[in-house]
């Protein structure tokens, strides 16, 4: 296996451990997250992924060359419904599971976890290196995705949720690993040729777990002050 290539898939088993090592991920694996958690997850969730078509944007506008752009148009075509074998725009797929669960982004604010990570990716997919956009969206976003989507589909699936309410999570499951591929790819040849953009890669990567691991705990604190909010019943 290319050196690269086996830095950037040991950094990224590394990163999914961690993520998934967070208490909510884990009390999803369980079953026994709460339906609150769960659903206070699938608003901040969609003011973050709200913003992905963007973050792809910005990112792709630092890539060296227009080869590079056409690779990664195909995930851009897929999230925008636009490949022909995803005739549907993900963000509504999404709106119809924040429906089924009678919630919407409408007036929705972020908490500071999800404020965090949505000003991190940002960040850095407009650094104008690309190896810092490229390692955010792969290492920390897309290549994680599989992974923290399955554990928050045993979360639901603890509260009856069939595989149609939850469609954006499977479809994400089976699609993501190809977009992390392709991302990888390009990080492997700006790799070829400069090596030291490997370290730049993991680093993005790294801080974007941090924040994600931030995202959920917030949520995790949302739902204790919830909790204390609610009236103590005689």
């Amino acid at each position: 296996m290319d050196k690269y290539l086996m830095r950037l898939e040991s950094a990224k088993a590394q990163l999914i451990e961690q993520i998934r090592s967070h208490s909510l991920l884990a009390r999803c694996r369980a079953g026994n997250v709460t339906l609150d958690e769960l659903k206070i997850l699938l608003v901040q969730q969609g003011l973050y992924s709200a913003h992905f078509t963007r973050y792809l944007c910005a990112m792709m506008a630092n890539l060296p060359s227009n080869n590079e752009v056409l690779e990664l148009a195909e995930n851009l075509f897929e999230e925008l419904g636009l490949a022909p074998d995803s005739p549907q725009p993900h963000h509504l797929i999404y709106r119809e599971m924040l429906d089924h669960y009678a919630l919407t982004l409408d007036d929705a604010q972020p908490l500071s976890g999800t404020q965090r990570l949505i000003e991190s990716m940002y960040q850095h997919c407009r650094d104008p290196n690309p190896a810092s956009g490229l390692g955010a969206l792969c290492l920390g976003a897309e290549a994680l995705v599989p992974s923290i989507y399955s554990d928050i589909i045993c979360g639901f699936e603890s509260h009856g949720a069939s595989q149609h309410d939850i469609a954006f999570f499977h479809i994400h499951v089976a699609c993501d690993d190809g977009h992390a591929e392709t991302i990888r790819d390009i990080m492997l040849d700006i790799a070829s040729t400069a090596p030291e953009q490997i370290d730049v890669m993991i680093r993005a990567g790294t801080e974007l777990v941090e924040a994600r691991l931030a995202f959920f705990s917030a949520i995790e604190a949302a739902h204790q002050e919830r909790q204390r909010a609610q009236p103590a019943i005689a």
